[in-house]
């Protein structure tokens, strides 16, 4: 039997037809960045202050600045509790009767007392319009913003399983154009929200098919190359991700309001429908699912479009994925170095997710200048796709993947320790921390495939990489509730997360130059594999030169 492994010989493994099908593919990644992490700019929270209806009057009538605007109202207290009281309190005053003239300057609020604010909120917009603004998600409802990220976390979490379930059942094509016009639909919904309650359900439906629309793009490549392009176009595919990290920045210092970013970031989604006729069904699935006629259609294409030749007889493809060993979740967790595997990968999914989120969105509330802190950091992890590809094969997978966890944890603390007046060499640091933690996220991926035998590779990674999910609905909670206590004690906990990791992939096996486990057994007891695949490859050269022997014997020795 011709297996399609065989048939790409010939078709072309990383022919023209590919490399046109991977560029258009990789557009995919850029606009999952602005959902994914769009939130620094969506979500903005600007400097604000309680409003209260006379001073606003007084204002108009006196023409004050904002800076005498805002000293009629925010509290004057001590150090530690500034911030609290100049965001959430007001002075308790009734300045219609307090005969309030137009220079405020000698008025004494010192022992003012203050209350919370009943009027909603004046905002320091900075040319900025954000959610946060319209819906005056500050103060005790700043729990709320966290929380719009967490469900768009959760969208992603269902999305990708029940997307990877629907492309094995109807096709990677279909799936993919169905999440696409899903994305498509909601994304517009989440921009013209009319209020919170809309706004969370609708982010939440925006990221099911996002996640899963770019989880089946992946596959889908994939599928269509050979084997040894496999892990290379995995790696560009993610980087294009780091792409669309740079384009953000740039759209949203034009796009000030929210909404409208909304709808850009959406666009894209929209134009992928027309890959309905640019892109084939993958002939892997085809094959799977007994289309045998569909998928030769396309593999002649394909060689066409390559311009090959096929010679081997086409008609007798067979799958060579197929397995009739039916996966479950306890093989997983049946076996100890199986259940080892599982958890460690499990964790560094986690801890991947956790740090990465966490660390862009921290450069929404430094202070700084949002667009190019985020620019920097989007330029850096570029680096870490050319770090991957130089390193794996010649060093092989552990001692990267756990360096790079180590690397960004020490980043991390190191960074919360260094004062604000270092500030290119806090930021240099902070740098080296995304560059890492970009590296173990891209590194986990091909990993987790690499550990787990072949009838439940594909669960193995399904069931790892949820925890990813579960990472992005914790890290908006653990930055922003943290990071009111102690600006920097996010950073520690993302360091503490990180060391852990780094520490724990290095019980891990290495991976290079080892033929992927076919069985349990193989992961098990790797020797015995080991045993039997030289013994395989013995066999077959003792068959070999006795074969040549036959051959070349002499006839007169007959």
């Amino acid at each position: 039997m011709t297996t399609f492994d065989d048939i790409l010989e010939e078709a072309g493994k990383f022919g023209r037809c590919q490399k046109r099908i991977f560029a258009l593919l990789c557009l995919v990644s850029m606009p999952f960045a602005g959902v994914y992490v769009g939130i620094v700019f969506q979500g903005f929270t600007p400097d604000h202050w309680c409003r209260d209806p006379e001073v606003v009057k007084q204002r108009e009538e006196c023409g004050w600045s904002v800076a005498e605007w805002r000293s009629l109202t925010v509290p004057q207290v001590n150090v530690s509790r500034e911030l609290l009281h100049r965001s959430c309190e007001r002075y308790e005053v009734d300045w219609t009767a307090s005969n309030l003239s137009c220079d405020p300057q000698g008025l004494n609020l010192s022992n003012t007392p203050t209350t919370s604010c009943s009027h909603g909120w004046e905002y320091d917009y900075e040319g900025r319009q954000s959610f946060v603004t319209e819906f005056d998600l500050v103060c005790s409802d700043s729990w709320l913003v966290d929380m719009c990220q967490a469900t768009l976390n959760v969208g992603f979490l269902v999305g990708t399983i029940t997307t990877g379930y629907l492309a094995d059942r109807f096709g990677r094509k279909m799936s993919f154009l169905m999440a696409n016009l899903l994305n498509g639909i909601t994304g517009i919904l989440v921009a013209v929200s009319p209020k919170y309650p809309y706004l969370l359900v609708f982010r939440t439906l925006y990221g099911f098919g996002v996640k899963g629309g770019w989880v089946v793009g992946y596959v889908l490549i994939t599928e269509l190359v050979g084997v040894e392009f496999r892990r290379t176009v995995g790696v560009f595919y993610q980087m294009f991700f780091s792409v669309g990290i740079l384009f953000l920045p740039l759209l949203a210092y034009y796009i000030t309001n929210w909404r409208w970013l909304q709808v850009v970031i959406t666009v894209p989604y929209i134009c992928f429908l027309s890959y309905y006729w640019f892109i084939p069904e993958s002939p892997r699935w085809l094959l799977s699912q007994n289309k045998k006629a569909a998928a030769v259609k396309i593999t002649e294409a394909m060689a066409k479009e390559n311009k090959m030749t096929l010679t081997k007889n086409i008609e007798t493809l067979t799958d060579d994925n197929a397995d009739s060993t039916t996966a479950s979740f306890m093989d997983l967790i049946r076996t100890p170095k199986m259940r080892k595997h599982t958890l460690i990968l499990s964790y560094n999914w986690f801890t991947s997710a956790v740090v990465y989120q966490g660390l862009i969105m921290r450069l929404g509330i430094l202070g700084g200048n949002v667009y190019i802190d985020f620019l920097i950091s989007g330029i850096v992890e570029f680096p870490a796709a050319l770090l991957i590809l130089f390193t794996i094969e010649r060093i092989g997978r552990r001692l990267p993947f756990a360096t790079a966890n180590i690397v960004a944890g020490v980043a991390c603390f190191i960074t919360a320790f260094i004062p604000e007046n270092m500030f290119w060499f806090k930021t240099v640091v902070a740098c080296i921390g995304r560059l890492c933690i970009t590296m173990t996220f891209e590194m986990v991926v091909f990993v987790n495939t690499e550990l787990y035998p072949t009838f439940v590779r594909n669960l193995g990674v399904s069931v790892c990489s949820t925890l990813c999910d579960v990472g992005g609905i914790v890290a908006p909670f653990l930055l922003y509730r943290l990071a009111v206590i102690w600006l920097e004690l996010p950073l520690i906990i993302f360091g503490l997360l990180a060391f852990l990791a780094g520490g724990l992939v290095l019980l891990l096996p290495e991976t290079k130059g080892i033929p992927l486990p076919d069985t349990i057994d193989d992961i098990e007891f790797p020797n015995r594999a080991k045993d039997r695949t030289m013994l395989q490859n013995q066999q077959l050269a003792n068959l070999l030169a006795n074969s040549d022997v036959t051959t070349n014997k002499d006839p007169a020795a007959v």
